[in-house]
């Protein structure tokens, strides 16, 4: 008899949980006939920084551009230089190239995954102006180490906090510590609503103002236009959605804890497979499992027959994707990002997985290394 297929992801249990509610949130804003930049957005702004423990909070369209106006509002331009995870996903520096500014990508810890803080120092030059953290996976990165790195040379600080809603460092939310932040809330993330959308934190209100006008045309009211903008709002859709999924977000959050950390008991020792390390000062959410293992594609290969979806996060790094060619950054210029993307295989972790799913699994791959 087959075994029934594990998905690498499954919303069932949380769209379960709240699906009355967000049925009769989404009637609520049907019978508004208000769709765009009303109560429920306002609203979910309120919230979402009271959570964070934030003065201010700016519901935009998507992760990207939430990024990209973080950076804006710090005066990020032409000639300035960001410093960025080498390991990341593309949208990070595609926020820092609609800027204008240079691109300067640091090596990852192996452990963490996170920008190695060590070597930060190192990359910072004349033209420094900004360090953009991620919170890659879940995992906190080592924001006392960064932000006295960026008051020390007077550096702008924007948190990349769209895969760790919930994390904290040293008892302190991500998205709490820089100077301008960005989140996505992608219908995979921690946090994520029915179809695009993103915000920023800030504890700056000309900042926080500079956001509000960007995504709105550039409009500080009705047809009276301060600046060059775009059109990227948080619809009210998606912010009704949000505000009944925050009150969720904690227990979600504790639960992929637990199915890591029997992940953690079950894989430990198995094969040449490296586990990820959490910082004892980190509360890691647990976005993505993500083990590493020299036989990558064969165990993935394994999985599969064995019908569990996996994942690779990521197998091209930026460096060397066609779009950044013209950086002429070359093959073995970051060999741990490199070996990060070639060992690195995602496991399912989503809230309501069941132990046995993970037994079955951990199972599995013992099979695949000890056959």
């Amino acid at each position: 008899m087959n075994n029934p297929r594990i998905p690498f992801l499954s919303l069932d249990l949380q769209h379960n949980t709240v699906k009355q509610e967000i049925q009769a949130a989404i009637q609520r804003v049907y019978d508004s006939n208000w769709f765009i930049l009303g109560k429920e957005v306002e609203a979910f702004e309120k919230e979402y920084a009271a959570y964070n423990k934030m003065s201010f909070c700016v519901g935009v369209g998507n992760g990207l551009d939430a990024l990209t106006m973080s950076l804006l509002a710090c005066g990020i331009e032409t000639g300035d230089e960001v410093i960025v995870p080498a390991h990341t996903y593309l949208a990070t520096w595609l926020a820092i190239t609609r800027t204008g500014a240079t691109i300067v990508p640091v090596e990852p810890d192996e452990n963490t995954f996170n920008i190695d803080v060590s070597r930060i120092e190192a990359a910072i030059t004349a033209r420094t102006k900004a360090i953009l953290p991620v919170h890659l996976y879940g995992q906190a990165c080592d924001m006392t180490a960064i932000m006295e790195q960026a008051e020390q040379h007077n550096l702008f600080v924007i948190e990349d906090n769209a895969q760790a809603q919930g994390a904290r460092w040293l008892q302190n939310l991500t998205g709490s510590f820089g100077h301008v932040n960005a989140t996505s809330f992608y219908p995979t993330k921690n946090l994520g609503a029915l179809g695009d959308g993103g915000a920023v934190t800030t504890p700056n209100e000309d900042k926080a103002q500079f956001v509000k006008q960007f995504r709105n045309y550039g409009l500080a009211e009705k047809n009276i236009a301060v600046r060059s903008g775009i059109n990227s709002r948080l619809d009210e859709v998606q912010a009704a959605v949000l505000r009944i999924k925050l009150k969720h977000l904690d227990e979600w959050n504790e639960q992929r804890r637990q199915i890591a950390s029997l992940y953690l008991e079950q894989l430990n020792g198995i094969g040449d497979i490296v586990l990820p390390l959490s910082d004892k000062e980190a509360y890691h959410v647990y976005h993505l499992f993500v083990i590493r293992t020299e036989h990558r594609d064969r165990l993935q290969k394994h999985l599969a027959n064995a019908a569990i979806e996996t994942m690779i996060h990521y197998p091209i790094p930026p460096h060397l994707q066609q779009s950044y060619s013209g950086l002429h950054f070359k093959k073995g210029e970051f060999p741990l990002t490199e070996k990060i993307a070639n060992t690195s295989l995602s496991l399912p972790l989503w809230p309501g997985m069941t132990s046995a799913d993970v037994e079955r699994i951990g199972d599995e791959i013992k099979v695949f290394f000890l056959r």
